[in-house]
């Protein structure tokens, strides 16, 4: 896939997913505005010292970043930005014109990965990476995997006359991550704490019960998965997720706001 493509698909997957208020407030996030900020809106002035994510409040690429820092309770504030008409600063700091971005002083990284790497790193506090290298590559295989798993959810909701593909490839790829689940000791792909790759691969995780609403089959079947069910639970229940996640009526509310072209990204905000 070539770099405009791959950067296409994955301004669409922003689009077609996100939204919703947040359960629990969060413990590492420092109090600023959520609004988005767009085109012509003046650059909000750094605090020296503090890590800053730009993001975008549905963004499952995001959510990843955000995850991280809220697991680690790593100090930050969060600079929404508009995806459909993004100020020129935030392009300074990406040309891509993707979120996350993460900016502390002098320091700018971006790309979901390599964002949520530079943080288990920079703040190695509970760990989140395998210090074995063969449980590393898998957990790196599990999460580029995960990308086949977006790709079919993404399916069902853009190109429904291919359903049954779409349901068929679903369950498919539910079945993978069941068997890697079999082999380790715990409801967590980190055993019994979650690891980098738990973080990584939730947000589509997330919206499958989105998806569910216009194709039920897509639910994890507790019989047919029942470690993949139990993970989902047990992942669902982490304070970092409670405070990241949106229900399943907001994000139905968002995509319903995408379909003019427009997205609501302050959906759900106090006036």
């Amino acid at each position: 896939m070539s770099q405009k493509s791959a950067t296409a698909t994955r301004r669409l997957h922003c689009v077609v997913q996100h939204c919703s208020h947040t359960r629990n407030k969060s413990t590492a996030r420092l109090k600023m505005t959520q609004k988005t900020y767009s085109n012509g809106s003046a650059f909000p002035p750094k605090t020296p010292g503090l890590m800053r994510i730009y993001s975008m409040r549905f963004c499952p690429w995001a959510q990843r970043t955000r995850l991280i820092l809220e697991h680690k309770k790593i100090p930050y504030e969060t600079v929404n930005v508009d995806l459909k008409d993004k100020p020129d600063w935030f392009l300074e700091k990406n040309p891509l014109g993707l979120v996350p971005v993460l900016e502390i002083d002098d320091k700018i990284v971006y790309e979901s990965t390599a964002t949520s790497d530079w943080l288990d790193d920079v703040y190695p506090g509970d760990r989140l990476q395998p210090s074995d290298p063969y449980r590393k590559a898998w957990d790196r295989i599990v999460t580029e995997y995960y990308g086949k798993l977006a790709g079919s959810i993404y399916g069902l909701l853009r190109n429904p006359e291919n359903k049954e593909q779409a349901v068929a490839d679903t369950l498919k790829h539910y079945q993978f991550f069941e068997n890697v689940l079999a082999k380790r000791k715990g409801p967590f792909f980190g055993d019994d704490k979650p690891s980098l790759v738990d973080f990584l691969i939730w947000p589509h995780f997330e919206r499958v019960p989105v998806v569910a609403t216009v194709e039920p089959r897509v639910v994890i079947n507790r019989e047919k998965f029942p470690r993949l069910a139990a993970w989902f639970d047990a992942v669902s229940a982490l304070p970092a997720v409670q405070s990241t996640s949106f229900d399943a009526k907001t994000h139905l509310q968002f995509l319903e706001s995408s379909k003019s072209g427009k997205p609501n990204y302050d959906l759900g905000l106090e006036e």
